[in-house]
């Protein structure tokens, strides 16, 4: 979403710059000045009731619990996990991925792909802070350093220090802004790739890049240099060998969630980026008939471009030349076009050409996917080894840049029965209800860098928040409308959930969640998507002194004003008018900063 236009990272050279940066930044720290109150309040392992001088202690008890039928929350409130689940990922959890290896294909790498325990063996407690955490830098500071306490792991710093992905400094990583292939810089790499795609007379946006998909994003460096473009990109890796690339990338206020290309299509709707980017991605484009390759196809819009900046767009030792002479067979049976290959990279569109892909299906070089249900969400869906060919009315609506993108009414949503006028009048009411929103919270702008919408509708909160230094994750829930391919065509990211299951991203990821009637929508989905494990879910996630804004039906609110203190949350009641101009309750809970001792 909005942010503010950031320029480089200081320069390697310039190592007073660096230093004089780094006693500022921790000098304000202890000051209080940068980040406001860091003084956590303590659950005590041994002795809940006791308190030493100056600290506050709470009666939760620390003790490893699982998701029990029926459910029962303790009178002492929510147990607390002990501290060495500090980055629990329930559905990306490598005690229990490993049972289930006998019967996944380690082949395709399905071990990445979200694999969510049964009930009663998720965990059932609050997911604790590792020692030593401290509330995150603000943005923009946060996208060139991050608390090392905060994402203590060396090992990535260790293997890609010389590539510029990220350096200690002290107490402090520090994010230099390169990769495995532009180690120099993010900017420079940028402005290439739009030399390469215009011919060298403009950049990305010139070339009409404006939503970007970038698989195997490191640390999301990339991403964040294309912010000063206003280029909105969703970043995602799985949680392999490059260990906590994803969490580095959310610390620093960087779109991005957990994901893999494996056995299923992305929970991200067809025809919806304008570029997919692979720099060093470590995804085998040429294996199993180029599946992940049509994959690829799926979610590029008309016109779009696949950048693939790996060693078979440029060495010719090993079985490099192998590779690229697959990639360039699948890539034109696909019907795309290579306009570029220089520097390390290759650069392919996507062309409109739909006779060149029925003639390709008539000689056997591709598989055309029969015809899909444009509105079912792609969730749990199997990968097609085939190529989907785009509909009239995909392909009909030209969409302007950003920011004009964001007015956008898509022909979709007729299609499922939301008016133009019901889309402009939801524009306007989120527009009216964020200024609200601030008020209540107390908050000043920079407090807030990471936001998630639970139930996004047509994305109108994110439109709302675009003037300011916040990116917001949109979900569409894959139970409700399906209006994600109307969110993308606004020139907004999002991606489809259901919220019965963990969300695959790590703790501690948001500063703001918000739940517009999203409980009431699940209340009738019995005991595995319990109100008490939704609100468990947005525990795990969000930030320490972070927001949750739940707006529903009376009763549920007054039932999660009352369970709210047991999750170790403030709340406080509020009324504001609703659509019909009615009165509706609105819940502000603030997740208490709490540490184990």
């Amino acid at each position: 979403m909005g942010g503010y236009k950031l320029g480089s990272a200081f320069d390697l050279k310039s190592g007073r710059a660096i230093m004089v940066g780094l006693l500022l930044m921790v000098g304000s720290f202890y000051l209080g000045t940068l980040f406001g109150g860091n003084a956590p309040i303590y659950v005590s392992r041994t002795f809940p009731n006791s308190s030493s001088s100056g600290t506050t202690t709470f009666v939760n008890k620390v003790t490893l619990t699982y998701r029990k039928t029926p459910l029962v929350i303790p009178e002492s409130g929510m147990n607390v996990c002990p501290i060495t689940f500090n980055e629990y990922i329930p559905c990306h959890d490598p005690s229990y991925v490993k049972k289930l290896l006998p019967s996944l294909d380690l082949s395709r790498k399905e071990e990445l792909e979200r694999h969510c325990p049964p009930l009663e063996k998720r965990l059932f407690c609050l997911v604790p802070p590792p020692k030593d955490y401290k509330i995150p830098i603000r943005w923009p500071t946060s996208r060139d350093y991050v608390w090392q306490s905060n994402v203590n792991h060396t090992r990535l710093a260790e293997v890609k220090g010389g590539q510029n992905w990220v350096h200690e400094r002290g107490q402090l990583w520090w994010f230099p802004g390169g990769g495995t292939h532009f180690k120099h810089g993010a900017p420079e790499y940028i402005q290439r790739l739009g030399n390469m795609m215009t011919n060298e007379t403009g950049n990305l946006r010139s070339a009409g890049v404006f939503q970007v998909l970038d698989v195997g994003c490191g640390v999301a460096s990339f991403s964040a240099f294309l912010l000063p473009l206003d280029i909105q990109t969703m970043s995602f890796a799985p949680k392999d060998g490059h260990e906590n690339q994803i969490q580095f990338a959310l610390e620093r206020g960087i779109g991005a969630m957990i994901s893999a290309l494996s056995t299923k299509q992305l929970p991200y709707p067809s025809s919806s980026f304008e570029m997919v980017h692979c720099s060093r991605c470590r995804v085998d484009w040429h294996a199993n008939d180029g599946i992940l390759l049509k994959e690829v196809d799926r979610v590029l819009r008309p016109n779009g471009y696949f950048v693939y900046s790996a060693p078979p767009a440029y060495r010719k030792d090993k079985d490099y030349p192998l590779i690229w002479d697959k990639l360039v067979n699948l890539t034109t049976a696909m019907c795309w076009k290579l306009i570029a290959r220089k520097i390390q990279t290759a650069i392919w569109i996507k062309e409109e050409n739909q006779s060149c892909l029925l003639h390709n299906a008539d000689l056997k070089r591709i598989d055309v996917c029969d015809a899909v249900d444009e509105f079912k969400p792609s969730w749990n869906t199997p990968l097609g080894n085939c190529v989907q060919i785009s509909s009239a009315q995909t392909n009909s609506q030209k969409l302007p840049p950003r920011p004009e993108r964001l007015s956008v009414y898509s022909e979709s949503l007729s299609r499922i029965g939301i008016t133009q006028e019901e889309f402009t009048t939801d524009t306007s009411f989120w527009q009216d209800q964020v200024r609200h929103y601030w008020q209540l919270m107390n908050v000043n702008e920079t407090e807030i860098r990471n936001a998630m919408d639970m139930n996004a509708y047509c994305s109108g909160f994110a439109v709302a928040l675009n003037s300011l230094p916040v990116w917001v994750m949109n979900i569409v829930p894959i139970s409700m409308k399906n209006t994600l391919s109307a969110i993308y065509n606004r020139g907004i990211l999002g991606a489809f959930h259901d919220w019965c299951e963990p969300f695959s991203t790590y703790p501690r990821t948001y500063d703001l969640l918000h739940a517009n009637h999203l409980f009431s929508h699940y209340k009738n989905r019995g005991e595995v998507c319990s109100l008490e494990d939704i609100m468990l879910e947005m525990d795990r996630i969000i930030r320490p002194q972070g927001f949750i804004i739940i707006r529903d039906e009376k009763s549920l609110i007054t039932r999660i004003r009352d369970l709210a203190p047991k999750f170790l949350w403030d709340v406080e009641l509020h009324s504001l008018e609703n659509r019909e101009k009615k009165m509706e309750s609105v819940l502000i809970c603030r997740k208490k900063f709490w540490a184990i001792v």
